[in-house]
């Protein structure tokens, strides 16, 4: 799989998991991918929520690790 085709591949991911984000006043935007690491940023109600870190992991990161070959984690952009 080319790096466009890996690209391609999680923005198709974080557009499935965005409404669940948004639902609760959120949101989330790919930044790169670089390195098999996905940069996002995630803002609205995300900012300052006491599950921002499991939404990232469990949600987010689980989530492009299981569907996304060559994506090893996923860090957060401030």
């Amino acid at each position: 799989m080319t790096e466009e085709e890996i690209i391609i591949e999680i923005k198709e991911v974080i557009n499935l998991i965005r409404p669940y984000i948004r639902r609760d006043g959120g949101d989330i935007e790919f930044i790169n991918f670089e390195d098999g690491i996905v940069y996002v940023k995630m803002s609205g109600a995300c900012i300052g929520c006491a599950g921002f870190e499991s939404t990232l992991q469990e949600m987010v990161e689980d989530t492009l690790l299981e569907r996304v070959p060559g994506v090893i984690g996923v860090e957060h952009i401030w």
